[in-house]
């Protein structure tokens, strides 16, 4: 029973520390509540707002009703009409659509003269989960479209009037492996910085050794500096030795230029030292500086399209993701790996990636400046 009394009474004063204390009622309450929402939000394989491109070469009034049923399943959202194959490539490459939907000159008329038509669907094999989803999808709606022309009785002979042609690019056996391996060397890059950065500071404060730092002839410029640096050296290590790892020990290919694999990174792990070092600095002990830390890692690796689809999100919370670094080193390794991207083709993901760099860097010096005086 002692002991019992005094496990309870040690107990009763930890909950009382914890609830005296603000930043630990924050730490009880707010990431919790923060991460359910996002995760509840974001983690979602159900598919919305797929975006697709229409090469309609027939333009008649069967080919439109197929167009009508597409449009009006809820799951895809038009953003290109085509007005010929060449444009093909630069939708797909770029990521204007998801999905091209190829309908052929002779799609009406052949069906109405009772023939077998084929329609080509072309899907970014980049991310083989939303592709296959997707395709499936387009299935079903083929189908449906076959039942109905039946009824009309607009089918000739003993198989299907209409009959789904799919391709991937990129990925032509849609091998999620390449999908996923080929971002790793960003998102484990990211999780070393940023601890190492956000634990920088916050070390030297709670072992009493950040006065020792002021009084030296360093500035703090330069202070956060050489604590950056080490931080930035082991991430682009990893990063670089995970995506050989990809190459040689999964079978990922490698298409792009290495030119363009180290900038993406680089730029990428500068901008996650700004964000470890704004932790830092407004952490007081190391404990902090950890759990800032994972308050940052988990949502901005569950908004960035790693697992799910950005498209899948309500779109408030697709806006607030521009402010994520990890969903455009995401999209940067896949296209160099996947599409083949050179410096020119990833640049869209890179400069974001500086805008945010050159906010949180500042912002953390300032802020170290500060709380030093």
């Amino acid at each position: 029973m002692k002991i019992l009394r005094r496990i309870l009474a040690l107990m009763i004063k930890e909950f009382a520390l914890i609830l005296k204390d603000p930043k630990s009622r924050f730490i009880v309450i707010g990431p919790p509540l923060i991460q359910f929402f996002v995760f509840g939000y974001a983690a979602t394989y159900d598919l919305r707002n797929v975006r697709y491109a229409v090469l309609d070469e027939s333009r008649g009034a069967l080919s439109r009703q197929l167009l009508a049923r597409v449009e009006g399943s809820g799951t895809f959202e038009l953003t290109r009409n085509l007005l010929s194959e060449s444009e093909i490539d630069d939708v797909i490459s770029m990521e204007k659509a998801r999905i091209m939907l190829h309908i052929g000159p002779d799609f009406d008329r052949n069906l109405r003269n009772g023939l077998s038509v084929t329609v080509q669907v072309i899907a970014d094999g980049r991310n083989p989960n939303v592709a296959l989803v997707a395709l499936g999808y387009f299935r079903n709606i083929v189908e449906q479209y076959n039942q109905d022309l039946a009824a009309r009785g607009m089918v000739g002979g003993s198989g299907p009037g209409l009959q789904l042609v799919d391709r991937a690019w990129f990925n032509d056996n849609l091998q999620s492996r390449w999908f996923m391996v080929s971002a790793l060397g960003g998102v484990i890059s990211m999780v070393v910085v940023i601890i190492l950065t956000s634990l920088s500071v916050a070390r030297e404060r709670e072992f009493g050794t950040f006065d020792q730092l002021l009084v030296a002839p360093f500035t703090p410029g330069e202070i956060l500096i050489g604590k950056s640096l080490p931080g930035m050296l082991f991430g682009l290590m990893n990063a670089l030795l995970f995506s050989a790892g990809a190459v040689w020990w999964f079978g990922v290919p490698f298409r792009g230029t290495v030119s363009a694999l180290v900038l993406a990174l680089l730029c990428f792990i500068i901008t996650m030292v700004g964000v470890g070092l704004l932790v830092s600095s407004l952490s007081m002990t190391m404990q902090q500086g950890l759990l800032g830390a994972f308050v940052i890692l988990m949502p901005s690796v569950i908004l960035s399209g790693l697992a799910t689809p950005i498209e899948n999100m309500p779109r408030w919370l697709q806006v607030i993701d521009h402010i994520n670094p990890v969903r455009y080193i995401i999209v940067a390794l896949r296209d160099i790996f996947l599409q083949g991207a050179d410096v020119g083709m990833i640049w869209p993901q890179v400069w974001p990636l500086l805008i945010i760099a050159g906010v949180t860097l500042p912002s953390a010096a300032w802020l170290f400046r500060h709380r030093t005086q």
